[in-house]
């Protein structure tokens, strides 16, 4: 309530979209290394499977019906899910509803990545002769765990926006709780996806390679250059999303009514 003249007038406050976050320039160009580093992981696990491990194949050939399974994941946990993290930070001028929707349109599409990553490897060593043991592994067992906890990021979120869709104003305080948790969860999946990248590359690496991996070759320097790439990205993605000087600021726009 504000005064003015003599007359009383009242102060209505609405969400008229976000603002960048301050830092913009520091910011711009942190957010364009990550998207480099997002893009050159896809880019390079691509180039090494198709000129080094001789591309892909079908289930007549186990062997590049395996290939499927690094691309896919990297495409699907580390590129997708690295988007959908990064919508509130790169879309910083939109609604905060139109950022919840790239959000989540980024997570439904590393679904169908994720699932078939999961299929083509499993089907992979079942119909290598003979047989190859499943889930033996540390990034086997790393990577359950991480599908585990996207499942379960994937069904929280999309629960708490269908819950904004149907009854925004009377959710408000069960959201707002939920939203640190999900997104503290939410980081801690990508981290752990990149982990779990990690060893499958390293698992790989030296099943291909063997001894020749210590002669650092050509194979074995691509290999390393994606390593490092998504190392990179486990520090880079950390800062974007809990330095508070680049979280984006709501605008209110303030409409002014007098009696």
């Amino acid at each position: 309530m504000a005064f003015k003249s003599g007359k009383v007038e009242t102060v209505s406050i609405s969400d008229g979209g976000s603002s960048s976050p301050p830092n913009w320039c520091f910011f711009g160009w942190l957010l364009a290394l990550t998207q480099l580093l997002l893009h050159g992981a896809l880019g390079l696990v691509l180039f090494w499977v198709i000129y080094y491990l001789d591309g892909f194949g079908w289930r007549d050939n186990p062997t590049l019906l395996f290939n499927y399974h690094p691309v896919l994941m990297v495409g699907g946990f580390v590129y997708l899910s690295g988007n959908a993290l990064l919508s509130y930070r790169s879309f910083g001028c939109c609604r905060h509803i139109y950022k919840k929707l790239f959000h989540t349109v980024f997570h439904i599409l590393a679904v169908p990545a994720i699932v078939m990553g999961f299929l083509t490897v499993w089907d992979s060593r079942n119909l290598t002769v003979p047989p190859i043991a499943n889930f033996w592994s540390l990034h086997s067992w790393m990577g359950l765990t991480t599908m585990g906890l996207f499942a379960i990021q994937l069904v929280v979120g999309f629960f708490s926006f269908l819950i904004l869709l149907c009854c925004e104003a009377r959710t408000a305080a069960l959201r707002a709780a939920l939203v640190p948790v999900h997104a503290t969860f939410g980081l801690i999946t990508f981290l752990m996806a990149i982990a779990t990248c990690l060893t499958g590359i390293t698992e790989k690496a030296i099943n291909n390679l063997g001894a020749k991996y210590r002669d650092l070759g050509d194979a074995a320097i691509v290999i390393n250059v994606l390593a490092v790439t998504l190392l990179a990205l486990m520090i880079l993605m950390p800062v974007l999303l809990l330095f508070d000087k680049f979280r984006s600021r709501r605008v209110q726009v303030v409409a002014v009514h007098g009696l």
